[in-house]
């Protein structure tokens, strides 16, 4: 593997980029936009240009690897890494920068599970533990849940609205723009 995220074939020759984050985006994709059981290790190696057996090298069978894209752990650390009084405008910063970085958004995914109830509904369940009660948790007074809830709410349709409109306003717009528009409303949240 070079330092590029990219493994090199027979006799250090190139042979595309078959990182880690390359397998999980496109694992992500195929987990949220079909049902467990039509998604395929092939279809997902097709997808990030890697061959199946190397997925199954890394991340075992495509349970194991189900398991890992249902994480959302990582992106909560990253989310919440701030001191209460500038959460609001972390949060707004961390998901435009990490969505423009990965070029996906590190939440989102979990939408596309909403009324399905096959595997999938562990995306939910990970994401009420995760990111939902994990902020409850930290955020000061009363209806802690409830802020916690509505919080996550906005920061799935800020990732949406930047979805749905791309090419748009909100692809151009700096994040510390964004932020400045959508993090007092996120902080008075926080504050309660």
């Amino acid at each position: 593997m070079t330092a590029s995220g990219t493994d090199t074939g027979p006799a250090g020759t190139r042979a595309g980029p078959t990182g880690r984050d390359a397998i999980l985006l496109a694992a992500r994709r195929a987990f949220t936009r079909r049902p467990y059981a039509e998604v395929t290790m092939r279809g997902i190696a097709a997808d990030a240009g890697v061959s199946a057996s190397l997925i199954v090298k890394r991340f075992g069978t495509k349970e194991q690897l189900f398991r890992t894209v249902a994480d959302f752990g990582a992106a909560a650390d990253e989310l919440f890494d701030a001191p209460l009084g500038d959460l609001g405008r972390h949060l707004v910063l961390t998901l435009v920068r990490s969505r423009r970085a990965q070029q996906a958004d590190p939440l989102l995914r979990v939408v596309f599970s909403l009324g399905i109830d096959d595997e999938r509904s562990l995306l939910k369940e990970r994401f009420r533990e995760q990111v939902t009660a994990r902020l409850a948790a930290r955020l000061p007074g009363a209806e802690r849940e409830l802020r916690a809830e509505l919080i996550a709410g906005q920061l799935l349709g800020l990732g949406a609205a930047l979805s749905l409109h791309r090419p748009g306003a909100g692809q151009v717009a700096s994040p510390e723009r964004l932020a400045e528009l959508c993090a007092p409303a996120l902080q008075r949240l926080i504050d309660g």
